[in-house]
């Protein structure tokens, strides 16, 4: 077994103590500002055998590598809603990336143009995933405070016990049925705060293809990650 360290972020407003382990095979613990060292460390050792099955599980994974110094040329494709779309240089008449069943981009933005669109993504997911969001959380009868897009890495999303959810931009990178997994696995801790038969239940009920979206990001979240 790998050598087990992990990080601890304490906060006065927190009241129960929570591990997490990012896609980056990172352990974070999340606890309550006067938890001390050796209580976290019982919890840590007691949950040992569950974060060793996190780590080895296929979803975790560090940044792929990316060639260095790629040109942009017509005929390359950029990943949106589950599927490639083409890209197309646009010379002239175009202020700003559009989307028509391809992504028309101007050619002054075609040197930075990993930028270009994850503006693009944020401001498309932020018109898609949003609203879903807050459709999932009146069907599932629960109170949300805040719903933040985010540049995270290594989490499709995040829900503190306050009702704040933030969800990951690379998301709009995957098919609906996937962001409405994700999007109600994050509301369910709202009704149930761990992992229990209960959770499943209610996120199962909510989301009927949680299965077939738990098995598409096993097989393609890693895409999710690159720029293009």
């Amino acid at each position: 077994m790998v050598e087990l360290t992990y990080t601890v972020h304490r906060s006065a407003r927190r009241r129960r103590l929570t591990i997490t382990v990012e896609r980056d095979c990172t352990v974070v613990v999340h606890a309550p500002e006067d938890t001390s060292d050796e209580a976290i460390q019982q919890v840590v050792t007691s949950k040992k055998q569950w974060i060793y099955e996190k780590l080895g599980h296929p979803q975790k994974y560090h940044d792929l590598p990316h060639p260095p110094g790629k040109e942009l040329v017509n005929g390359e494709s950029a990943l949106y809603l589950g599927r490639q779309y083409r890209m197309e240089i646009v010379p002239t008449g175009l202020a700003e990336i559009e989307f028509a069943q391809r992504f028309l981009i101007p050619a002054e933005q075609a040197p930075n143009r990993a930028d270009a669109l994850r503006e693009w993504y944020i401001g498309r997911a932020k018109e898609r995933i949003i609203p879903r969001a807050k459709q999932h959380a009146r069907q599932l009868g629960v109170g949300i405070a805040e719903i933040r897009i985010v540049n995270g890495h290594y989490r499709w999303g995040s829900c503190t016990p306050e009702g704040n959810v933030s969800f990951n931009w690379r998301l709009i990178k995957a098919p609906m049925f996937v962001i409405d997994y994700v999007i109600v696995h994050e509301l369910a801790h709202l009704l149930e705060a761990n992992h229990t038969p209960v959770f499943w239940n209610i996120v199962r009920a909510q989301a009927p293809t949680m299965d077939r979206a738990r098995a598409w990001l096993k097989e393609h979240g890693q895409l999710l990650e690159q720029a293009i």
